[in-house]
């Protein structure tokens, strides 16, 4: 018997409470991960953007498919799913916030370092990582004690209906959709330093797994004093065939990795605390190319991910010609950037393990 983590949105947490609870889904990029699971092993549940643990699933069934509607009314993204029994089920009320001093010391991946910094995230950045066995336990035995009473931790709810995300209609499906309020963004440059690093990290990144990488020419001279090109990897001109529009929304996007004449991720660094200014871009160069297919990245501190969730599932990028843009672009954290880069053999990995640390809205 293992244990994996199991990540549910407020949203799929409220559709599940009210569900009879026997099937849990993920993506279907996580298919491969998935037929890991035996039936047997057990899912410890923990709800996003409120972070907490919720409760404790056992696997009673091999993955299998369907796309049937369980946690959406439609088009439900949820399709790689398990039959279970919910052990444990807890009300919003008595779920356990992960910041909680007394859990926060007893995990492996949390104790001993700091609640301010990210590095910890890893574990509880997408469903199905694995839990070592005492993390699992120790899990499992406090979620079973908040189901026979234990304590109560308070929850606004009307903070938490912020939380849902909104459903509507596309020509061709339903979409989340949420509407941020208003934040004043900082006026000093002590913001913007930080992203020069973040670049230069990401560049090198690109570099060492083979890529040609471009840079914005206004940032060239701060990043350059971060990273050093060992090759001649940082090119001069774009090498694409589009239109003046669409090549001067390319050419200020903050770091991009190509593959002879084809982009193949590309990467926004949020600096700000409104967040916009990347999505803005992003969004753009869709709406200017909706037949593009290319990764997209939407990196800031760990601290900024659910503003940039709520601004990137804004109307206005959910109706997107081709598919919101909430589906092709995902969120890595500053501190995932640093942990890519620690990579030993880096330079032998394909692209694809960023997916390992991408996170995307639900």
């Amino acid at each position: 018997m293992a244990y994996y983590t199991n990540l549910f949105s407020p949203e799929t947490y409220e559709a599940f409470s009210q569900s009879d609870r026997s099937v849990s889904g993920f993506r279907t990029t996580q298919h491969k991960t998935a037929k890991r699971l035996k039936p047997g092993d057990k899912l410890i549940c923990y709800m996003t953007k409120l972070s907490r643990w919720i409760g404790v699933l056992e696997v009673e069934s091999d993955c299998y498919t369907d796309d049937s509607p369980v946690f959406y009314g439609e088009n439900d993204p949820f399709e790689v799913r398990f039959r279970v029994r919910p052990t444990v089920w807890l009300t919003k009320e008595k779920c356990v916030p992960i910041h909680d001093d007394a859990v926060w010391q007893s995990l492996s991946f949390t104790k001993n370092t700091s609640k301010q910094e990210g590095g910890w995230t890893g574990k509880v950045r997408r469903s199905l990582n694995h839990l070592d066995d005492e993390d699992g336990e120790f899990l499992e035995q406090l979620l079973s004690s908040q189901a026979d009473g234990g304590t109560d931790y308070a929850v606004d709810d009307a903070e938490f209906r912020k939380l849902v995300s909104s459903r509507i209609r596309r020509a061709d499906k339903v979409v989340a959709v949420t509407v941020p309020e208003d934040e004043d963004e900082p006026s000093t440059d002590d913001a913007i330093r930080p992203s020069y690093g973040i670049q230069a990290s990401l560049a090198e990144c690109g570099e060492r797994m083979g890529f040609k990488v471009w840079l914005p020419r206004n940032d060239r001279g701060a990043v350059l004093q971060k990273w050093s090109p060992d090759t001649d990897s940082l090119i001069e001109v774009l090498p694409l065939n589009y239109d003046d529009t669409t090549l001067r929304t390319i050419e200020n996007i903050d770091v991009i990795w190509l593959k002879g004449r084809s982009i193949v991720r590309a990467f926004e660094v949020e600096h700000t605390t409104a967040v916009y200014s990347g999505i803005l871009r992003m969004a753009d160069l869709l709406a200017l190319q909706p037949n593009m297919d290319i990764r997209l990245h939407i990196v800031a501190p760990e601290s900024r991910k659910q503003k940039v969730f709520t601004e990137i599932q804004r109307p206005v990028f959910s109706l997107l010609e081709r598919a919101p843009l909430s589906e092709s672009c995902s969120f890595i954290s500053y501190d995932a950037v640093e942990e890519l880069l620690q990579m030993k053999h880096l330079g032998h990995l394909s692209d694809s393990v960023l997916e390992e640390y991408s996170e995307y809205a639900e």
